[in-house]
């Protein structure tokens, strides 16, 4: 099966990461995943909430919001139950791969600001944000203010779904409006499984057999963008942790 852009069922969109795309954060990226294009920053402020500070931890969390002509008719400013259930999502995505107890008394904001979508806003926002918290620990970790770089291992989000009776991965809005099932599967170059959420949008319960198939297609998705992440902060993590690099 081809699809309407003439890709395969297994086949991303096309991605780009500029880094460093705005002058003033500690950490920057511009993520195009097709015609999706979600900007990230990483900001770095010297206070942790109060529970972090009792566990001696740093913290992390994410924002999420979508420019009103982001898509094909405007929407408010004001943030929806969707954009508060999006940027826990992210937050939990770095989470899980930063050592917090290394950035003690730091709280790392990542803003995820969708500037045009279509689809796969999310995916974009945890692949920008993730790029832009390595930029912001490597210039706290050059500046001594950290003595470990903190990243575990690298992470990306990819969508999946069932469209016309096809497994497939990266669902554009086309095909999303009109998938039988979608989900986010958010992995690490280790091949974890981070989390994984979404369900069925036709009523039709799922089997588990298409739910792991569409789990490993996941995946394997995740592989290739990961392999981007990794040109994009190869001379980073060769300095701070070459394992992450390999």
């Amino acid at each position: 099966m081809i699809r309407q852009d003439g890709r395969g069922l297994e086949d991303i969109r096309k991605i780009s990461i500029e880094p460093n795309f705005i002058k003033w954060a500690e950490g920057s990226a511009l993520v195009c995943l097709g015609d999706t294009k979600v900007i990230c920053t990483a900001s770095v402020l010297n206070n942790v909430p109060p529970f972090a500070k009792e566990k001696g931890i740093g913290w992390l969390f994410s924002e999420y919001s979508m420019l009103p002509r982001s898509v094909d008719t405007r929407t408010s400013r004001t943030q929806s139950g969707r954009s508060a259930e999006l940027q826990r999502i992210i937050g939990r995505a770095l989470r899980a791969i930063c050592d917090l107890s290394l950035i003690r008394e730091k709280t790392i904001i990542i803003d995820c600001d969708v500037i045009q979508a279509d689809g796969g806003t999310r995916c974009a926002s945890i692949i920008g944000g993730f790029v832009s918290l390595c930029f912001a620990l490597y210039k706290m970790w050059k500046s001594k203010e950290i003595r470990v770089f903190p990243v575990k291992r690298l992470v990306s989000a990819i969508s999946c779904g069932i469209v016309d009776g096809a497994k497939m991965v990266d669902l554009s809005y086309s095909e999303d409006s009109k998938a039988a099932c979608d989900i986010t599967v958010i992995s690490t170059d280790k091949d974890e499984i981070i989390e994984v959420h979404g369900g069925v949008e036709n009523g039709v319960p799922l089997l588990q057999k298409d739910f792991q198939e569409l789990v490993d297609l996941g995946i394997q998705a995740n592989r290739k963008i990961i392999e981007v992440e990794k040109r994009i902060l190869g001379p980073i993590l060769e300095e701070v942790s070459p394992s992450l690099s390999q």
